[in-house]
């Protein structure tokens, strides 16, 4: 409590040293109108000043009091990179809870540690470093059009319904209520067409119909511009017919600028104007100078990364007219005052939220709650689940049963503590005995033990190894930054992001060291893995030098140790090119030993097997060549085949084998679905996701998560289906929807979007419509009685689709609302839902866009969007 106090007096005392009567200029004032601040504060800035303010590390204009500033923020789902945080589970986990409330409560935590880090950086350092400012790059509401994206664990799925809502959400979480301020700024991205592959996304062109665009790919941003004032907009790395996002005219100009009438930011992804000129990228501008001024004429207002430096030029050469410059700062400079950033402190009601909000006990409550209702339950073959707590003996086997980092997803924060599946079941069933085995690797056929934790930082130090990041590309100077890493060592600037606080994006380099403490005597690998040159040293000695490097093929050299004896290890690392990956790992290696797994767990009552995914696996613009993966992508969508023969092996048993699957995507399971009774899709559940798998499996949470992608049969499936439909583009680089997701799907998935199994079962009774004959641009009421027949409370998610008949290019269904409700056993909720006009708008060619759509249509409800589960309707709009 005294910490707290102190804490706050320093806010009040820096609110009181803040606080002004007398200005020297109007833009200071707060009581003066906005548009008046930023016309004023236009006219005293100088060209370059401009200039400076439009890159997203902003410089200051001491003169006038503008401090420096850094747009680029992270949350995704928590907090990211930004220290101590709340890891609420990925955002493709919150779409699976179909929970549009506890989102948005969600939200509303995230922006409060965001704004508590703000105001405690300020009370302390009157300096904003990056990733703790309050523009935000959130939500991604990219569709999940293709199971092969590594960035889709991102994303709310491949419905534009559910990720309108679900980003709405999100959004007003962000930005809060307030009628002056906003608490932060939210960011739509990626505008548009946008998701995959990541390998080729610097140079890819999509291409797609006109309808597919306006009914598949733009509703959610439209949505979000309209609905959700979201005050940024972040354009893609690709490029739209033929023109890249950032500078395409039909995008950017016409439908957001000019249609939709967006009056905030466009910010670039990062590094994507340099893509502009890159040989190997678009190359769509001869030089840098053309290029940004190409993007600020299509209103791309601040760039991440370092191109528009060459805004100077772009004036010079009469690219670019200086009013040009002053479009795009009314929009930044209406940021700065939006989000009170250069008003006194007092003024503002977000100022006051205080650093004890950053990963409180009721954000943990919440992480954990998200968790349970994101639970998935798929397969519950003879009622194996729930688990009894007074089971005898329980085999936990599988690679991501122990592994608390793969449950953080990509962009996160960092917690105080994750708790495992293994420590989750350990704590639910404390009296029971339990088995651990990791039997296998995520995809490498070989079996391998780290010793990672065998490292000390230096002599007599604490566990960890030693990281120090320099500026320059000879270790030399003091270190911009050094990070004793107790985890193990994994960097990449995926997405152009900082390997450290502090240092630059390129022309670094990097020094790993430690003092290995052998716990065996024998033989161990050290295992570098590097995107450009390095040497490794054992006790001074180099083992490994690479002059180039390929951080997708890993190297390992054998060392034989002996048990206590202590081993100086370094590890340097030059940057040469913009991408860096930089990972080291020590240990034991030998072959996989299936039988002897099977002989260890086979007296079990019941075998948990953790396995799926990673984020090391899949992800953003990754250096990963694994069998199966791509750059970020999957090439296949099977399980990897190690974990499928584990799988196969533990069957053998014939004890009850329960999957646990931690994924940030669909992964094809037809092959293996008679090696487990039960399936539980637990996503990336972040910091409290143990607790919420274990709480499902022993039954003191009855789970009701829902599908936001489909779980195809096989890939074949998917791109059988493609090929059908599109003769001139196959596979993942197929932007078309006919034929993928459950909207084109004219197959039976394996499950179908918006499927999850109960503990408890639900019975849908006739619904009630308001009416079955619509005006245009009319909406309706509909009605649904839903009875819990079980002697359990549960869940339920309702679900109404619609599909616009005698229109063979039209979706097969499309979601248009939904409820999650809790029914209590043996009794019957109605379920009220809103039909609105937009349910009923499809694109017209003539009009080019979408407009109300008179004909017959056809109204479906039920608990998944699978025709066997859906009650049907007609209807018709006149």
């Amino acid at each position: 409590m005294k910490k707290f106090i102190i804490g706050l007096g320093v806010i009040l005392l820096t609110q009181n040293l803040h606080a002004q009567t007398d200005f020297k200029y109007p833009f200071q004032n707060p009581s003066v109108a906005r548009e008046k601040r930023v016309e004023n504060l236009l006219s005293l800035l100088t060209a370059e000043e401009k200039i400076g303010l439009m890159m997203n590390s902003s410089k200051a204009v001491e003169r006038l009091g503008i401090p420096a500033y850094d747009w680029w923020n992270e949350a995704l789902h928590g907090v990211a990179r930004a220290g101590k945080a709340t890891v609420f589970p990925q955002a493709i986990a919150m779409a699976a809870t179909w929970d549009v409330p506890e989102h948005l409560k969600t939200f509303e935590m995230i922006s409060d540690e965001a704004r508590a880090k703000y105001n405690q950086d300020l009370a302390e350092n009157n300096v904003i470093k990056r990733y703790h400012g309050l523009s935000f790059w959130t939500p991604n509401i990219n569709i999940f059009r293709d199971p092969r994206w590594g960035r889709g664990q991102e994303t709310y799925g491949e419905d534009p319904y559910l990720t309108t809502q679900l980003g709405l959400a999100a959004v007003k979480g962000l930005q809060g209520d307030d009628p002056k301020y906003f608490k932060t700024h939210a960011t739509a991205k990626h505008f548009a067409v946008h998701s995959g592959p990541e390998w080729n996304r610097h140079s890819y062109n999509a291409t797609v119909s006109r309808r597919d665009l306006w009914e598949t790919y733009l509703p959610a941003f439209e949505a979000l511009v309209k609905e959700g004032n979201v005050r940024e907009v972040m354009c893609a790395y690709n490029a739209f017919d033929g023109e890249p996002c950032c500078a395409n005219n039909f995008l950017v100009t016409d439908i957001l600028r000019t249609r939709w009438n967006f009056n905030g930011m466009v910010v670039s992804d990062c590094g994507a104007i340099y893509d502009f000129y890159e040989e190997k990228a678009h190359a769509s501008h001869p030089n840098p100078e053309t290029a940004v001024a190409a993007a600020v004429k299509h209103t791309t207002d601040v760039e991440c990364g370092n191109s528009y430096k060459n805004l100077t030029q772009s004036l010079e050469k009469g690219l670019l007219k200086e009013s040009e410059l002053d479009t795009s700062l009314k929009r930044i400079l209406t940021g700065w005052f939006e989000l009170g950033m250069l008003d006194p402190k007092d003024a503002n009601p977000w100022s006051k939220i205080p650093i004890s909000v950053v990963e409180s006990q009721e954000h943990r409550s919440q992480a954990l709650k998200i968790a349970q209702k994101s639970m998935t339950l798929l397969k519950n073959q003879n009622q194996t689940l729930p688990l009894s707590k007074s089971i005898r003996k329980v085999a936990v086997v599988g690679p991501n049963a122990d592994d608390g980092i793969m449950q953080l997803g990509n962009y996160n924060g960092t917690p105080s503590y994750t708790v495992t599946i293994l420590e989750g079941i350990k704590k639910k069933i404390p009296n029971a005995e339990i088995i651990y085995e990791r039997g296998c690797d995520l995809v490498d056929p070989s079996s391998k033990t780290s010793l990672y934790n065998s490292f000390l930082t230096e002599k007599n130090g604490a566990n960890g190894m030693k990281v120090e990041f320099f500026n320059n590309n000879e270790f030399k100077d003091k270190p911009s930054a050094i990070v004793f890493n107790k985890r193990g060592i994994n960097y990449n600037n995926s997405g152009g992001t900082q390997l450290a606080q502090g240092l630059n994006r390129e022309n670094t380099s990097t020094k790993i060291s430690g003092i290995f403490k052998s716990p065996i005597d024998g033989e161990v690998f050290l295992a570098p893995v590097a995107s450009d040159g390095y040497s490794l040293y054992v006790d001074g000695k180099e083992l490994l030098s690479r002059k180039g490097g390929n951080a997708s093929k890993p190297t390992e050299v054998a060392l034989k140790v002996e048990k206590n004896k202590e081993y100086s290890v370094e590890l340097k690392h030059i940057q040469k090119g913009k991408q860096i990956t930089i990972g080291f790992d020590i240990y034991r290696k030998y072959p996989l030993n299936f039988a002897a797994v099977r002989e260890k767990v086979k007296d079990a009552d019941a075998i948990i097997f953790a396995g799926g995914l990673s984020p090391n696996l899949e992800g953003e613009e990754m250096m990963v060549n694994a069998e199966g993966f791509k750059g970020g992508d999957k090439i296949s969508i099977d399980l990897p085949k190690v974990q499928r023969d584990m799988l196969s092996e533990l069957k053998k048993t014939g004890k009850p084998v329960i999957f646990v699957l931690s994924t940030g995507s669909a992964l094809a399971l037809e092959q293996d679905e008679k090696n487990y009774d039960a399936l539980l899709c637990s996503w990336y559940s972040g910091q409290e996701g143990g607790n919420a798998v274990a709480d499902v499996l022993f039954g003191d949470y009855n789970p009701a998560g829902r599908l936001p992608v489909t779980f195809y049969k096989t890939l074949a499936q998917l791109d059988l289906a493609l090929t059908k439909n599109s003769a001139d583009k196959q596979g993942f680089e197929n932007y078309d929807m006919q034929g993928r997701t459950y909207r084109y799907m004219k197959e039976s998935p394996l499950y179908a979007f918006g499927f999850g199994l109960s503990y408890s079962d639900f019975k849908y009774g006739k619904a009630k419509i308001s009416t079955k004959k619509l005006k245009k641009a009319e909406g309706l009421n509909i009605e649904i009685p839903v009875t819990n027949q079980s002697k359990r409370d549960g869940e339920e998610v309702v679900q109404v689709y619609v599909k616009r008949d005698n229109d063979h290019d039209s979706p097969v269904k499309t979601l248009r609302a939904f409820k999650r409700i809790n029914i209590a056993a043996g009794k019957t909720e109605i379920v009220k839902l809103e039909i609105n006009p937009e349910s009923f708008y499809f694109y017209d060619e003539k009009s080019g866009g979408l407009i109300s759509k008179s004909g017959k249509y056809t109204l479906m409800y039920g608990g998944s969007s699978d025709n066997t589960a859906l009650n049907i309707i007609e209807i018709e709009v006149k």
